[in-house]
């Protein structure tokens, strides 16, 4: 037994020399197989060039098999390429009767961004499943080599001749030899070893003239907790410490540069079928300290569901944070960037117990309230979906770690268009969207989240074909469409993974006319990548049809109205110009529903008696009683309007009732105690002749 025990052993040696010297030769070398990995790959392979595709794990795709299968787009007109063809191959993959296993199709229905029009040929929600079954054949189809569960050396693994990459070698001892490379990792850790500049965490706002970036206490509208909820160990003893996961150095001072990034969470893959489904189980190490601020969020108030759950086929869902205290692991991940493999793992795996646990203590603990615990405990993980982990993946969402400082940043000023690039391979088109970044106490002792930003309303932009390039001189035949030249805001638009597979075909379309010209990356002909790009179906420019509106001039309406843009406004309210209303738009306060956003409208009157409406636009998610307040010279008039509901007067106004006013009138509208969307829009005092 010794014997046979020494020969395996020997034979163990043998093999791993042999893998250990193993050298390879590709035109085109891509570490990171994640979405934008694979286009990238299977671009390259089109264009006739050798090509290898390295992940570090046993399995390809990232997010998009991931779990993330509600695709965040923004505008799906600016999807073209490779990755629209994505999204056609899984619509087609649902098509075939033999897909729709746990759900007949007809019972399916996709909703908001991603619901698919009549005759739409893409499909743009999935199982994971079905993501990596789409993947698997797509690189059998184009013969793309694909080299799973090998990890960059970092430490030693890069060798560079001057500002060029000679070749990547693996932690197994594998040297990879290439042309031209791509780094695809959603962490930057080629380019980080190949000596290329980066960042980490957040800019000031004074660094790239942007007013979003940095410590963003004034922004904490959304996802946060219900005001009065105590951090201490002890309510209300200081000296009893803090709750867990509450960062004691914060906020830190508003507008300032920090370490901190957005926090991760995995987008778990959920189902209530119940042959499909894994019951939420206690992990070992559970700690229910941990979830004291859930508990305490819910027995101050909080009574939203602590999730999105986003329905995929099968009765499936991607399951998303929502809320003060929900599935991302807020300011746990801060070295995650910068960590070895052994110590990203722990996180990984700590992010992991963290989410079990927060599952289980949502359908099983006596403190949650009954709606939630009922609802949550319905679900659970998925039998037929990561297998290996009993319903629980290995991806965990880094929505951000490193970020490239390049040739070019991409900042807010490029999302919201006050600057504009011409050197577009590709756009952007979601909403600036940070999750929070840290937890830490307010001013009134109170537990707060920071970090959550989310601002949109702007078209669809271009992404500048230099912030894919590092800096000239630092690796001159290296490419990054994943953890491109980015600052914070402007990389909250542009993570979304459709937009990294467009940025991953354009990479490798670049990289590819760099081969054949013998050249850097960086003296590539940008007419010429445009023509290909644009011939391959890229969208690199897009006019957006103009909006279908019918708002009402001012000086057609009889009496006094002031306008929503004259009020004076608190608590963080934003614009809309869809659909109709009175002036230019209207303002809404994200139904935030924390008494925080007032409005104040205030005009000049000649004494007497007036009727004072309010103009709204109707929905089904308005509040039903939105509090109005008139301050009359009698005194104060307070009551409620249901936003629902359509305005009976010229289709925009409620009349509140007749008042005597003094030279002064005021209305106040806020949302306090409000059970929907808060809509202000405009104010009228029409002069009542007795």
């Amino acid at each position: 037994m010794k014997k046979i025990l020494t020969c395996i052993a020997a034979l163990a040696v043998s093999v791993f020399s042999i893998e250990a010297t193993d050298k390879h030769e590709t035109d085109l070398v891509i570490y990171g197989g994640t979405s934008a990995g694979l286009v990238a790959g299977i671009q390259a392979s089109q264009m006739g060039k050798s090509v290898v595709v390295i992940e570090p794990t046993e399995r390809v795709g990232g997010l998009t098999t991931g779990g993330l299968g509600q695709t965040d787009i923004g505008n799906k007109m600016v999807i073209g390429g490779l990755s629209r063809e994505f999204y056609e191959r899984i619509g087609k993959h649902y098509d075939s009767p033999g897909a729709w296993k746990w759900q007949k199709q007809e019972e399916y229905r996709d909703s908001g961004q991603t619901r698919t029009a009549k005759g739409e040929v893409t499909m743009w929600t999935f199982e994971p499943s079905a993501a990596r079954k789409v993947y698997r054949e797509w690189i059998t189809e184009t013969g793309l080599k694909v080299v799973k569960n090998e990890r960059l050396n970092r430490e030693s693994g890069v060798t560079k001749e001057g500002a060029k990459i000679v070749s990547i070698t693996m932690e197994s001892g594998r040297e990879f030899k290439g042309k031209m490379f791509i780094d695809a990792t959603y962490e930057g850790d080629l380019f980080a070893a190949a000596g290329v500049t980066y960042t980490v965490g957040r800019e000031s706002v004074d660094q790239y003239g942007e007013s979003l970036n940095g410590v963003q206490t004034k922004m904490a509208r959304h996802h946060n907790f219900v005001r009065g909820v105590d951090p201490y160990v002890t309510k209300g003893n200081p000296d009893s410490g803090l709750l867990p996961f509450i960062d004691p150095d914060g906020p830190g001072v508003e507008g300032a540069a920090d370490h901190r990034v957005q926090a991760y969470c995995f987008r778990m893959c959920l189902t209530d079928h119940p042959e499909n489904r894994i019951p939420f189980h206690k992990p070992e190490g559970y700690d229910e300290q941990w979830y004291e601020l859930l508990l305490r969020n819910f027995e101050a108030g909080e009574k939203g569901m602590p999730w999105i759950n986003s329905a995929m086929p099968n009765r499936k869902t991607d399951t998303n944070n929502r809320t003060g205290f929900s599935t991302d692991f807020i300011g746990q991940n801060y070295e995650y960037p910068e960590a070895s493999y052994r110590e990203r793992e722990a996180i990984v795996a700590r992010h992991r117990l963290y989410q079990q646990g927060l599952m289980w203590t949502l359908a099983n603990h006596p403190r949650v309230p009954d709606h939630i615990r009922n609802a949550v405990a319905r679900w659970g993980m998925c039998k037929d979906e990561f297998t290996e982990g009993n319903g629980w993946q290995e991806q965990l969402y880094i929505r951000e770690a490193r970020r490239m400082v390049g040739e070019f940043v991409m900042t807010q000023n490029h999302c919201q268009q006050i600057e504009k690039v011409d050197d577009s391979v590709g756009m952007g088109a979601y909403t600036m969207d940070s999750h929070n970044t840290q937890r830490h106490v307010d001013k009134n002792g109170h537990v707060r989240n920071e970090g959550d930003v989310q601002v949109g309303g702007f078209p669809p932009y271009p992404i500048s074909y230099r912030s894919l390039l590092p800096k000239k001189g630092e690796a001159d035949n290296l490419l990054v469409p994943v953890c491109l030249s980015a600052s914070h805001m402007a990389f909250g638009s542009i993570r979304m993974e459709p937009v990294f597979m467009v940025l991953g075909q354009s990479a490798a379309t670049a990289a590819c006319f760099a081969i054949d010209g013998n050249q850097s990356v960086h003296e590539v002909d940008y007419t010429k990548l445009k023509s290909r790009l644009e011939a391959d179906g890229q969208v690199l420019n897009y006019d957006a049809p103009p909006r279908v509106t019918n708002f009402t001039k001012i000086d057609s309406l009889k009496g006094i109205v002031v306008d929503d843009s004259e009020a004076r406004l608190e608590g963080g309210w934003r614009g809309s110009i869809i659909g109709q209303g009175v002036h230019l738009g209207y303002q809404h306060d994200s139904d935030t529903r924390n008494g925080q956003a007032v409005a104040t409208f205030q005009t000049k009157l000649k004494p007497g008696k007036y009727e004072v409406q309010v103009a709204s636009t109707p929905n089904g998610n308005r509040a039903t009683a939105v509090p109005v307040k008139v301050r009359h010279t009698g005194g104060e008039f307070a009551g409620t309007i249901n936003q629902r509901r359509k305005p009976p007067i010229e289709g925009h106004f409620f009349s509140l009732g007749q008042f005597e006013f003094g030279e002064t009138g005021i209305v106040t509208i806020s949302n306090e105690n409000t059970d929907g969307f808060v809509v202000i829009d405009a104010v009228r005092f029409l002069p009542v002749e007795d």
